[in-house]
């Protein structure tokens, strides 16, 4: 069997390439920049086109992304995540129709309202990158129609030591990290009262193939269904290392938060036997002694 990962490069193109080895599946990794993986750009219909048709994986996973809302990034998220997938499935509508395909969805294409989210739910278009994630559904949907296997993942946030610096949860990591070697920095954060879903990423991966590998459910949320605040990630860090996080972290004033809570209804991937096993803790633990190996 083989899979092609469009993103490769990512911490979600890393756990599912390592549990695709786990499942005997051969993988394909494509990545824009990464020297190990094919170089090519899933905005480019010729480029696609000729991969899938050469290959004929069983699997495809469009993970590519810039995992931003601001609108600087507006272009570029368009060509990577709406064109790439439309070049995506009408090349396997050509060439290769038995394939199952997985886009990436996000928690934030959709309308918040500080409950749990479900797929179901209605989409808000409140950023570039939600607009894009927001088209990439309704293209699963239309070839969907035309007879292909198309699956969406809305993907809550999901962590693990290969997250950017740029991402609170490992911009903390590193920075205890580094106090527990000495260093007397402080950490300056906006709102901690945030809460957000804290799920590892190799679950996440977890998560992705229990969907894929079924015929019934097409669109699914994928989340541990459990919010924590910033602060209770600050505590576990800090608690590590046995220090007070209050020694170490200043709060901007006058920071807005783009939404106070955004956590899942994970009951329908659930009832497909997907459950997260990392919790908060042991996720803490993993990104505090594993991050200054891993982390990229």
């Amino acid at each position: 069997m083989k899979s092609l990962i469009f993103g490769a490069n990512g911490q979600d193109g890393f756990y599912l390439n390592q549990l695709c080895g786990e499942k005997k599946i051969d993988v394909i990794g494509v990545s824009r920049s990464h020297s190990n993986w094919v170089q090519g750009n899933v905005s480019d219909f010729n480029f696609v086109e000729n991969l899938i048709k050469k290959e004929k994986p069983e699997y495809i996973f469009h993970l590519a992304a810039n995992s931003t809302t601001k609108h600087d990034a507006l272009f570029e998220n368009h060509e990577t995540i709406s064109t790439g997938t439309l070049n995506i499935l009408e090349s396997v509508k050509r060439h290769s129709p038995k394939t199952r395909v997985f886009l990436t969805g996000s928690g934030v294409q959709f309308k918040n309202k500080c409950l749990p989210i479900k797929e179901t739910d209605e989409f808000e278009a409140n950023s570039p990158y939600s607009v894009a994630r927001i088209q990439s559904v309704y293209a699963a949907r239309y070839f969907r129609s035309l007879g292909l296997k198309v699956y969406v993942g809305y993907l809550f946030h999901h962590e693990s030591p290969l997250r950017k610096p740029n991402h609170v949860s490992q911009m903390i990591a590193l920075a205890v990290q580094r106090i527990a070697n000495g260093s007397d920095e402080i950490i300056e954060l906006g709102d901690i009262s945030v809460e957000k879903e804290w799920t590892f990423a190799g679950d996440t991966a977890k998560g992705i193939f229990t969907l894929i590998e079924q015929d019934n459910v097409f669109e699914a949320v994928i989340g541990s269904g459990i919010s924590y605040s910033i602060e209770d990630w600050l505590e576990q860090c800090f608690g590590i290392i046995g220090k007070d996080w209050h020694d170490y972290v200043h709060l901007r004033k006058g920071f807005t938060p783009e939404y106070t809570r955004l956590v899942s209804n994970s009951e329908t991937i659930n009832s497909l036997g997907w459950h997260p096993t990392v919790g908060l803790k042991d996720l803490a633990e993993i990104m505090i002694t594993c991050g200054s190996q891993e982390s990229k």
